[in-house]
């Protein structure tokens, strides 16, 4: 890690860290204290043990770490803070003086992260090449010969349970689609689209909807093809320094002085992408460029709305559809009407609300790979929240709760479809034309 990531607590403005009035607003809104009932595990809690270890009262031990990546990082504690504490900061800096520390270091997670956050997820042709194992893998057969071998048993227990969250590999990525298909002739503005690391290897289609959707309502859609990933999983995981190489590596390519909106579908990418102007603040180079880049972050259902957007004229194929709001969608961005407008405005599609539709299901970024048990339970209320619906789909906005509810779907035996509200809308454009 390198210098300017040094004692990170302690070199955050301390207004930063006095905001909290500990008047316990966030508590009933915090899902692991809520399921703990305990203080350390609340934001007000965790908030504390970060001052004390600011004012060098107390060190970075191995019980606050645990307890810091015991946190879902879902923001829901910064919506209800009456004195607008910017948790998310705090909780970057926490999580990366832990890792300064290396009060957590073992051999194993030192390889897991280095091979992961150090490498895998540091350019996109890697995942791609990933991809296209998994792709072989998934549709040759042979994970149904290895399923029914039973060769998975030789596994640890955790990674048996996980191996079901694997994602379903795209039959194509998202440049395979945008480069054999065109934009409008006469378009009225000209965006670029963010494709993603999982979105891009696992939900190719929703990207592959967003351009054409994008398209359909006057829109030249830009896909930058030195585009990386958004570094969402590094900054979370404490590795800020390189959280921000991905972060000047972006606004390379993307040139965000030329474009109308940096267009993002997915809400954890959207959410830290859109706070690149705090997380180069102090770089002298691209402090000015990544306040320009993080005005032209914009979710597509926020913009779709923005630049008003078509209304269609016939339904997409579905009767009925609830949402399940993105934590980072929502608590990160501030975007919980849009959605819900696109997916009302399709006809003869009935919008059933779902109880605690801002309840964090569990995905929390990689929090069902490290935390399974409290995972699994918050998958559980959210999913038989959902059964109370009647529906036929649950539309959320984010990858990783698209992943984690399927796999609620597939365990308990249901038969939901999970889309994300824009698969919807382009469906139901498609039809239109097949009416004409």
């Amino acid at each position: 890690m390198s210098e300017e990531d040094l004692n990170l607590l302690g070199q955050l403005d301390y207004s930063v860290l006095q905001q909290c009035m500990h008047c316990g607003m966030c508590l009933p809104t915090c899902p692991t204290y809520t399921e703990t009932l305990q203080e350390k595990s609340s934001p007000r809690g965790r908030i504390s043990m970060m001052r004390s270890i600011a004012d060098g009262q107390t060190e970075v031990t191995k019980n606050f770490a645990e307890e810091m990546y015991f946190c879902l990082g879902c923001l829901a504690c910064q919506t209800a803070c009456p004195a607008g504490v910017d948790y998310a900061t705090l909780f970057e800096n926490a999580r990366g003086e832990i890792e300064r520390t290396n009060v957590l270091k073992s051999t194993k997670r030192d390889l897991i992260r280095r091979w992961t956050l150090g490498w895998l997820f540091m350019k996109l042709s890697r995942l791609r090449k990933l991809g296209k194992f998994l792709r072989f893998y998934q549709r040759s057969g042979l994970e149904s010969i290895v399923r029914r071998s039973k060769l998975l048993t030789i596994l640890p227990k955790i990674l048996q349970d996980l191996e079901p969250l694997t994602p379903r590999i795209s039959p194509y990525f998202t440049s395979d689609y945008h480069s054999q298909t065109s934009n409008p002739p006469n378009p009225q503005f000209r965006v670029a689209l963010v494709s993603g690391c999982i979105q891009d290897i696992s939900f190719a289609e929703t990207n592959a909807d967003t351009i054409e959707v994008l398209r359909a309502n006057g829109c030249e859609v830009i896909l930058p093809s030195e585009q990386g990933c958004c570094g969402s999983l590094h900054a979370h995981n404490g590795e800020l320094g390189l959280a921000r190489g991905l972060a000047r590596k972006n606004i390379d390519s993307f040139d965000p002085e030329r474009l109308d909106a940096v267009i993002v579908n997915s809400g954890g990418c959207g959410s830290h992408l859109a706070h690149y102007d705090r997380l180069l603040k102090d770089d002298v180079n691209y402090a000015k460029r990544a306040k320009i880049w993080s005005g032209k972050i914009r979710d597509v259902h926020e913009y779709l709305v923005e630049i008003g957007f078509r209304n269609p004229t016939v339904g997409c194929g579905f009767e009925a559809v609830t949402y399940h709001e993105s934590c980072h969608l929502k608590h990160g961005q501030g975007v919980s009407d849009a959605p819900r407008n696109v997916l009302k405005s399709i006809p003869d599609l009935n919008f059933v609300e779902l109880h605690e539709s801002d309840w964090c299901c569990g995905s929390a970024g990689i929090y069902n790979i490290t935390q399974p048990e409290m995972s699994m339970s918050l998958l559980d209320r959210k999913m038989g929240n959902i059964k109370k619906t009647g529906v036929e789909v649950i539309a959320t906005g984010n990858p990783g709760c698209a992943v984690q509810l399927q796999f609620g779907v597939e365990r308990e035996g249901e038969s939901f479809l999970v889309l994300h509200p824009v698969q919807l809308l382009a469906a139901a454009y498609r039809a239109e034309i097949m009416e004409q």
